[in-house]
């Protein structure tokens, strides 16, 4: 019951009033915040307590943690029970679920992708998935009933859905979203302190990403390192020709390579602001 969790709770209380929201924690500490808050219908102190009377599970932990809750779940989850989560990664959820789940427990695999660099409860908000995007991952096995209803579950939410297979969204958000980490991080990690102090809003805007947990973005990142690692390079690729028009002073070949990441940038905005996902 971190940002996310938490939001989902909260919004699945206020969206889908009458379904009941059961929430767990790990850390007793984030269990009395919860409750204090009233993330939840019902805070518990196990998963078997959270799960058992289930029909649909949402795992809201680190990515590598997953295989040991799904274990967990399996052991309490009733019949037809459908289990999900809201990690960034896909590949290993969907073969951790193959591993752990028995035949009466269905796994669809979800992203909504919502939140911000802050982590915990005490942030949870329930209008975080207010037309945002939720990506679906399944695969040729993945039970069509469970599927149907975490799409109207996340719709009921707020969330437009876009359908993935887990390998296409690992590649998909290694490029958009765990490389843009990265980057900001590795900005702000060549940058003196002193220097630091006499940035404006463009360098706080760029490097905005690297304030993201660092417990988070290392279990990110370990858990799609190849994808992520072939995004880095493509990166270094496309810095190295800057770099080298910059050295010769090549003045056309600067302005090409800032105008063409211009033009898609403003296609892109402008994109966003059609599906309002920008306001």
């Amino acid at each position: 019951m971190g940002l996310l969790g938490g939001s989902v709770a909260l919004t699945a209380k206020r969206a889908l009033s009458s379904v009941k929201t059961v929430g767990y924690s790990y850390r007793a500490v984030t269990r009395r915040k919860a409750r204090k808050i009233g993330v939840a219908g019902e805070i518990v102190n196990n998963i078997s307590d959270c799960v058992a009377d289930a029909d649909i599970v949402i795992v809201a932990t680190p990515i590598s943690a997953f295989e040991g809750i799904f274990k967990e779940i399996n052991k309490s989850a009733k019949s037809k029970c459908i289990v999900t989560d809201v990690g960034s990664v896909k590949v290993l959820p969907h073969r951790w679920a193959a591993k752990c789940f028995s035949g009466k427990v269905h796994y669809v695999g979800s992203h909504p992708i919502a939140g911000s660099e802050k982590m915990g409860v005490e942030f949870a908000r329930d209008d975080l998935f207010c037309n945002a995007q939720c990506i679906l991952t399944r695969q040729e096995k993945t039970n069509a009933a469970a599927f149907r209803t975490l799409r109207k579950f996340w719709t009921e939410l707020g969330c437009r859905i876009n359908v993935m297979s887990p390998l296409e969204h690992d590649k998909v958000l290694g490029r958009i979203s765990h490389v843009p980490h990265v980057m900001a991080a590795a900005l702000v990690n060549t940058s003196d302190e002193d220097v630091m102090k006499f940035a404006g809003k463009g360098f706080i805007d760029t490097s905005r990403l690297a304030s993201g947990p660092e417990s988070i973005w290392t279990d990110i990142l370990m858990t799609n390192p190849d994808n992520t690692s072939r995004g880095i390079a493509s990166v270094i690729k496309e810095l190295e020709k800057l770099q080298k028009a910059i050295k010769e002073k090549n003045e056309n070949q600067i302005w090409k390579l800032l105008s063409k990441a211009r033009q898609k940038r403003s296609a892109l905005i402008k994109y966003k602001m059609n599906k309002k996902e920008l306001m």
